[in-house]
């Protein structure tokens, strides 16, 4: 969903007679790479597509459960960069929001989508700050402050370190599928403790919680035989940290599987595509669009088994209106033999229709 939502927002930009070139020129992810921090945080504008990806669980302070997923794009478009205008967009910026709400039975979500300069959005070189209007991410100190000044909700959050950086695949590159160009640069921040309040439609909340901060950034993410992808980011009550992804095909075959997991000890176990399995075990029918998608799943992870259920099974995103599209990303409770273990998030993408990555 990420790329195909960068490559909807430049490809609208090329109809509308911006000038675009078919061959750009865009940094190579390559293995050996070492990722350097903090510089490393920051923005890496001559890659093609890159994003901050945060999402969590909070508790107000009247005890009602909340999930909220917060996501910066930037995309570097294939265009002609010795354009002079000062309008040129050579970089495009990209954010969507949802609060997963139980109580109300809903999911507020909004999104936004500008060109980079002229004082409207950026991507920081050196450190996290990526904004659009009055929307931001920003890293300072240990920490990070995210604002969201949505139609009909807002976020205002400080996520605090309190582990290291955990670096994904091979230290941090991490490959998505048998096309050995297929990959990115990947790192996460499990277990941010989180403060702040969010209103919706004028009733604000003070709530506390955990988050997981995703960072990606690639210049070919997927293969073009890939349809889609499911996606989670656990952080366990003992301390522990899972992530773990599938990579699917055209006729929803495994395609490419990959994983961490870091003990609370602090160990980490890479996964290799034959370790991480997912079997979903049932499915929702979204009432808006028609689409399947399995909320519940079962995962493997090398001799561990988790069973994942839900925060409610109306997390659809609607976001056709920056990316054209359609995907289910929601809070979760984590399972190991019908004990609660952890909460995070669960990503689904190509089940509505098969990613078009060209």
């Amino acid at each position: 969903m990420r790329w195909r939502a960068l490559l909807l927002a430049a490809g609208g930009l090329a109809a509308a007679g911006f000038g675009f070139t078919a061959t750009p020129s865009y940094a190579p992810v390559v293995a050996g790479h070492p990722l350097q921090f903090p510089a490393d945080y920051g923005s890496h504008p001559q890659f093609r597509t890159e994003w901050w990806y945060v999402t969590g669980w909070l508790t107000t302070a009247q005890g009602e459960p909340l999930g909220f997923q917060i996501t910066f794009f930037r995309t570097r478009p294939p265009i002609e960069e010795i354009n002079p205008s000062a309008f040129t967009p050579r970089q495009l910026l990209i954010a969507h929001c949802a609060v997963s709400d139980p109580k109300r039975g809903r999911l507020w979500q909004d999104q936004r989508i500008r060109r980079a300069g002229l004082g409207l959005a950026e991507a920081a070189v050196g450190d996290t700050h990526v904004w659009i209007d009055r929307w931001s991410l920003e890293h300072t100190a240990g920490s990070y402050a995210a604002k969201i000044d949505a139609e009909d909700f807002s976020l205002d959050l400080n996520l605090a370190d309190t582990q290291a950086v955990l670096l994904n695949g091979d230290s941090g590159f991490s490959r998505k599928g048998p096309v050995a160009g297929a990959a990115s640069y990947y790192y996460s921040l499990p277990h941010l403790r989180v403060a702040g309040t969010v209103a919706r439609r004028g009733d604000t909340d003070r709530v506390t919680g955990e988050a997981w901060l995703d960072h990606e950034w690639s210049s070919e993410y997927l293969d073009a035989e890939a349809a889609g992808w499911d996606w989670i980011g656990i952080n366990l009550d003992d301390g522990a940290a899972f992530m773990a992804f599938r990579i699917r095909g055209t006729q929803g075959e495994p395609r490419w599987a990959g994983g961490t997991l870091r003990t609370a000890d602090g160990q980490v176990q890479v996964l290799t595509p034959t370790e991480v399995e997912f079997r979903a075990s049932r499915r929702w029918t979204s009432p808006r669009t028609q689409i399947a998608y399995p909320v519940e799943w079962q995962i493997r992870a090398g001799t561990r088994v988790l069973d994942l259920v839900p925060l409610l099974d109306d997390q659809e995103n609607d976001t056709r209106l920056s990316t054209g599209a359609i995907y289910w990303e929601g809070a979760v409770q984590v399972f190991d033999r019908r004990r609660l273990v952890g909460r995070g998030y669960l990503e689904m993408t190509g089940y509505g229709e098969r990613l078009r990555l060209r």
